[in-house]
């Protein structure tokens, strides 16, 4: 996952001022894909984050330079210290490879955040989810929160990938709010052939009183938010989170 370009629009409140930079220590890190990791890291206090946000980590060098990426939280809001971050290996990424390369349990790293309140999910309100590749992160949030709070019919979710392979939370997406199609390589018995998003795929999820969370490539959104005003779902009820490519 990188850098995130949020469309613009109304928040659905105050954001309020991101923290100062603090320290985070990682606790574990584990391979969700051949090209992605999950880090579990222990912030210095209870995270205070929606369903949604994200932060944002920094690297120096001994020389005093620094890269800094944002990082989409997975996790629900738990009220603890602990949140995860799933990072997608993008090659020559300065950051990126260095969170895959080198780092491992018991390292440090800077964060600042809770930020962002255009893709915040309150918990409350019903949601469709559209996710590609590692668009899935923010969206498994708001899954994980849903059925954590015993309501997970809130949130249902479609997710794009690759093949099975490129699928994040392979072993915990799969359910009755969670549909998942693939664009390359399909596996066995998969509900329909390999192929893009279509009006098709959505239009059997979409409820009265959705509100839409878009996520992935630019391409990706752009397909999905031209799709969903057809299939009933007002253009005032589509929030994008948009990832681009810096690493």
């Amino acid at each position: 996952m990188a850098t995130t370009v949020p469309t613009p629009g109304p928040t659905p409140g105050p954001t309020p001022a991101p923290s100062p930079w603090r320290t985070a220590r990682v606790l574990a890190v584990r391979d969700e894909t051949p090209n992605a990791k999950t880090l579990r890291l222990l912030l210095e206090a209870p995270s205070r984050h929606l369903a949604g946000q994200h932060y944002v980590l920094r690297l120096t060098a001994p020389d005093g330079y620094t890269a800094s990426r944002s990082y989409s939280v997975a996790t629900a809001p738990d009220g603890t210290a602990e949140i995860e971050l799933t990072v997608e290996r993008l090659p020559g990424g300065e950051v990126s490879e260095f969170l895959h390369d080198v780092v491992e349990p018991g390292d440090e790293l800077e964060v600042r955040g809770p930020i962002g309140g255009w893709f915040a999910w309150p918990g409350d309100v019903p949601v469709l989810g559209v996710a590609g590749g590692s668009g899935v992160v923010p969206l498994m949030a708001m899954l994980r929160q849903a059925r954590r709070s015993g309501h997970p019919d809130l949130v249902r979710l479609l997710v794009s990938a690759r093949s099975p392979a490129d699928l994040y939370y392979a072993d915990e997406l799969p359910g009755p709010q969670s549909t998942v199609i693939y664009t390359r390589h399909a596996p066995p018995g998969a509900a329909r052939p390999p192929g893009r998003l279509t009006a098709a795929d959505l239009a059997p999820l979409v409820r009265d009183g959705d509100t839409a969370y878009v996520c992935g490539s630019p391409a990706f959104c752009d397909t999905v938010t031209d799709l969903l005003p057809g299939i009933g779902v007002p253009v005032d009820r589509i929030r994008v989170e948009r990832f681009g490519p810096s690493g």
